[in-house]
């Protein structure tokens, strides 16, 4: 019999997948690209630690109802990540939302570790 063999997903692939499934509101397949010790680092939220806090920011505290990620570009190698791009959509006081962001991802067995956001704001 054969050793089962381990395959490693790109982090290109893992942002891909990530927000088909946040913009699906897929929250049960958030396991498929988040780590359990994830950390997610968001302005104005407490870094959100492991993967049961990031699965409760969806499902109850993000103020998007609905809308989807469009992405204009990936960088990436196996450990690491950075893309940037638009969100569109609806928040859930039915105001309309368009953001642009980007995102920076650090990956370790084929599950992301790290994920920060960032926003384009006047901050300072």
């Amino acid at each position: 019999m054969a050793a089962p063999t381990t395959v490693t997903r790109s982090a290109e692939s893992l942002v891909t997948e990530l927000f088909s499934i946040i913009d699906a509101a897929r929250w049960d397949d958030l396991g498929r690209v988040f780590a359990e010790d994830c950390v997610y680092d968001r302005p104005g939220y407490e870094p959100l630690r492991g993967l049961a806090r990031i699965e409760r920011f969806y499902r109850l505290e993000r103020v998007i109802a609905s809308g989807r990620h469009h992405v204009l570009h990936i960088v990436s190698d196996l450990e690491a990540a950075a893309c940037w791009g638009r969100f569109t959509g609806t928040s859930r006081s039915g105001a309309a939302l368009d953001e642009q962001f980007a995102d920076t991802y650090t990956v370790r067995d084929g599950l992301i570790v790290g994920r920060r956001t960032y926003f384009y704001r006047p901050a300072i």
